[in-house]
This record gives C-alpha cells, sequence and structure tokens, in this order.
C-alpha cells in the first residue's frame, strides 16, 4: 500500500465526464489550464506520484486534435486523454439523457424528466466510446476508477471485455428511493452496468441503501445488507458510503494571505450594511435559488428593523445555458431579484446584490470569510461542497441548510431547515442574526473539526484502502 492508499503495483485510470486540464488558444498559442473542483485535488497527487491517466470529453477543437496532453508539461508524471464526442452526442447524450433524465431522476424531480429513446440510445453509445478509449489503455494491474451517473454503463462494459480488472466507481449525486428510480425506463441497464464494479461509493448511507434496495427489487439480486453487498450473475459488489470532503489545507492557506482579508474588508465596504448573508452555487433548479430569495423577502417583510442593515449577496454561477429550461430559470431569478429590490431598496441600500458569473476560488474564499451567515438552501442536494467550504474558512458565522442537503448529516450544528418551507428559512434567518457570539463559534468550530477530519485526502484515502481491503 502506498502513502496514497492505493496498492503499489497499480496505475490509476480515472475516467470522467470532464478532464482536469483544458487547452485553450490565445495570442501566444496553445496554453493548458487547470479546472477548479475537489476531485481534481483528491486525485491529482495519485497520478503525480505513481503515474496513470485521466480520460474525459474533449470539448474543444484543439483537444479534439491534439487528442492527449502531459502533464506537468516540463516533467510528465500522467497523461490526460480528450475522448472526442459529436455535437449529435453533446445534444442527447449530455444535455439530453444525462440532464434530462438522470439529473432530475435523482434528485426526485420526476416532472422534469424527458424519456427518449433515442436520447437513451446516445447515452449507451457514448458510455460504449469511453469504455473502448479506456481498453485501448488497460493493463493488467491498473486500476480504473469511473465518476458519475452520465458514466454508469462503463464498468459492467469493461468487465465484459477484461472480466479480472479492478474496477470501482463514486456517484456524486443522490441516488433515489427505489419509488423513484422504477420509473426510468432503462433502470434495470443502469443498475446492471454499476455492478460491474469492485466497489461502488455514494455521499450517504442513505443512498447507498438506496441503490442496495433497487438492486433487490428491480433486478433480484442477492444482498447482504450486513456486509453491504450485492452478489449479481456470480460477481460481487461491495457497496460503501464515503462523503466527499475539502480542501481545508488550501482554503486556510488562502484565508491566511493578506489580500484575501484585504478583499473580504472591500467586500463589506462595498455593501453598506451591517449584516452579509451569501448564497453560492451554480444556476439549477436543484439549487433552490429562487425559494431561498422568496425567504429573503418574508424575511424583509417580518423584520423591518433589518431593511438597510441585511443584504443577501447571491452568487449564480451559469450553467447548462443551451437548455431552455434553465434560461427559463435565469429570467424568474431576475425577474424576482428586481421585484425584491424594488420593493425594498432605499438610497444607498439594495437589499440583493445577484451576480451571474463564475468566480475565482480565491475570490469566494473572500467571500466567505466576508459573510455573517452562509445560506445553503438547496431543495436536494448530493452533498454540497459550499457548506463544508464556509464552515473551512470562519472562525464566527453561522450556517443555515437544507435538511434535504447531504452534508446536514455531517454537520448537524448547522441551523437545519425545510427550504419549501418559507416561513421556516425566513425565521431561521432572524434566530441567526440573534444568536449568541459564543453559541456561533461553537457551532462553527465543531463544525470545523468535522470538516477537517474528513477532508478531501481522508475521503480518497478511505476508498482506495476499502478497495485494497476488499482485494485481500
Amino acid at each position: 500500500m502506498t502513502m496514497n492508499g492505493l496498492p503499489g503495483d497499480s496505475r490509476l485510470l480515472i475516467v470522467s465526464n470532464r478532464t482536469p486540464y483544458v487547452l485553450r488558444m490565445g495570442k501566444d498559442g496553445r496554453r493548458i489550464e487547470k479546472t477548479i473542483g475537489g476531485m481534481v485535488s483528491a486525485l491529482e497527487p495519485v497520478l503525480l506520484t505513481q503515474g496513470g491517466m485521466w480520460m474525459g470529453w474533449g470539448e474543444g477543437e484543439v483537444e479534439r486534435e491534439i487528442g492527449s496532453i502531459y502533464i506537468p508539461e516540463e516533467d510528465p508524471r500522467y497523461q490526460v486523454k480528450f475522448i472526442a464526442l459529436s455535437q449529435k452526442d453533446v445534444t442527447e447524450f449530455y444535455y439530453g439523457f444525462s440532464n434530462t433524465v438522470l439529473w432530475p431522476l435523482c434528485h426526485y424531480f420526476l416532472g422534469r424528466c424527458r424519456f427518449s429513446t433515442s436520447q437513451w440510445k446516445a447515452y449507451e453509445r457514448v458510455n460504449r466510446k469511453f469504455a473502448d478509449s479506456v481498453l485501448v489503455e488497460l493493463r493488467d494491474h491498473d486500476f480504473t476508477w469511473v465518476h458519475d451517473y452520465h458514466l454508469a454503463l462503463v464498468p459492467r462494459l469493461l468487465r465484459e471485455q477484461k472480466p479480472r480488472s479492478r474496477v470501482a466507481f463514486f456517484w456524486h449525486i443522490p441516488f433515489p428511493h427505489p419509488d423513484v428510480f422504477r420509473a426510468l425506463p432503462w433502470r434495470a441497464e443502469i443498475l446492471q452496468g454499476l455492478l460491474g464494479n469492485d466497489l461502488l461509493g455514494f455521499h450517504l448511507e442513505s443512498y447507498a441503501d438506496n441503490f442496495l434496495d433497487c438492486a433487490a427489487q428491480i433486478l433480484k439480486a442477492e444482498v447482504d445488507r450486513t456486509r453491504r453487498l450485492v452478489v449479481y450473475r456470480g460477481r460481487r459488489t461491495a457497496v460503501r458510503a464515503f462523503p466527499v470532503g475539502v480542501d481545508v489545507d488550501y482554503h486556510e492557506r488562502i484565508v491566511r494571505q493578506p489580500q484575501t482579508s484585504h478583499r473580504a474588508e472591500k467586500i463589506r465596504r462595498d455593501l453598506h450594511c451591517e449584516v452579509m448573508a451569501l448564497g453560492v452555487e451554480r444556476l439549477d433548479y436543484t439549487k433552490g435559488i429562487l425559494e431561498r430569495l422568496w425567504a429573503v423577502e418574508r424575511f424583509l417583510e417580518l423584520y423591518s428593523e433589518f431593511r438597510r442593515r441585511f443584504v443577501l449577496v447571491q452568487i449564480a454561477v451559469p450553467s447548462r445555458t443551451r437548455v431552455e429550461e434553465y434560461k427559463r430559470l435565469k429570467r424568474e431569478i431576475d425577474e424576482t431579484v428586481g421585484r425584491i429590490n424594488g420593493r425594498f431598496s432605499e438610497v444607498g441600500w439594495t437589499p440583493v446584490r445577484y451576480l451571474y458569473r463564475g468566480i475565482p476560488h480565491e475570490e469566494l474564499i473572500a467571500y466567505y470569510l466576508a459573510a455573517d451567515l452562509a445560506l445553503v438552501t438547496p431543495l436536494r442536494d448530493g452533498l454540497n461542497l459550499a457548506a463544508k467550504e464556509y464552515v473551512a474558512v470562519k472562525e464566527n458565522g453561522a450556517l443555515i441548510l437544507s435538511e434535504f442537503a447531504g452534508a446536514a448529516v455531517e454537520l448537524p450544528q448547522a441551523l437545519l431547515v425545510n427550504p419549501f418551507n418559507t416561513e421556516e428559512v425566513a425565521q431561521t434567518i432572524h434566530r441567526a442574526l440573534h444568536m449568541t457570539d459564543g453559541e456561533r463559534r461553537s457551532r462553527i468550530a465543531e463544525m470545523r473539526d468535522r470538516v477537517k477530519t474528513h477532508d478531501i485526502h481522508w475521503w480518497r484515502k478511505s476508498f482506495f484502502e476499502e478497495l485494497n481491503r476488499l482485494r485481500q
């Protein structure tokens, strides 16, 4: 076993929809840009130490033409391989089946599912394309780790060609109850794909339980709930919970930089307010942005003493901008922000500051540092790393957290709310603003201890150690 937790004879092949690096063409020619994300922080150190490959969709023409790059360029340690998809593939596999079927289904939004046979065929086709790309590279001692709902069929496809290969999977979104999952016309195929793994990971025990129930009820598989094993067609899959963490060391390092505190102070000065609340997420209907805005509007109605004193900074990162449903959601959010500001604004004070753009992570940390209160109120979320990031950088602050976010299981010291209950969220904002300094610090300290102990490196190491234990 290496210090990374991966068996010492293993080369790691990571397979995900997106890659950790992308290529951009500028005036000075081609440049390599690193993408932001916890998964990159967790897994790249293993590739840098032991070598291997990261495979994913090559979105741009340059990536498709070049095919692969080596990281780092000056002293190559691992390879990034770009898998070319046609425009039809992207439309039907990514914008289609992945995000109009699996995404809403797993977040319990059945009414938003658009079942289409042609899109399912595209999902099968692209999963096979990914599997074929892996098979070209796969060696006997390699360990393949596939990530997320876009690629659920890949493990079975690998297993058909390489029965003895080591394959694992991490599902990064909720896995729904069987009563919801059985609505999927291709439910058996998805389950069979995932049962091609040696180890299947979820964020929460409840998601793992839902998967076990689906395997038992839909496939009639043999399920050992004590050992959390599924036996199907003669092979075993272990099902475990590993909640993803954040890179606490990185966040603490950024907080210690003088420019971060200066940026946080400037954010507060520019708002001209006594209390700053923060919401930050991708613009998505699962994130509860509209419902949060309604709760803030109700808060200002109920507690007029906070007018001119309270500002919500809502950061919404553009997402799936080609999808009509997301365009409509953006219009609704724009109109709601306009209505609230029209009702309550006074000279020198606007209650909602709405930023519709991506924000570099170092700048986002300054926003966390500046905020008295974080409003993390998704309608359904697999985990929610924003809640953990806020806790990681704060010594004094309040976290209002949706009970339907996976992070609520790990952070019970947060003020938990039902995001569909506008009145409750409004009242909880009021409660948070009246907590004593000691209570705020105590709650944050307990949550920070959990977040620091179960950080992104713990997640990676725990997963690999479990895989090695199963192998032995």
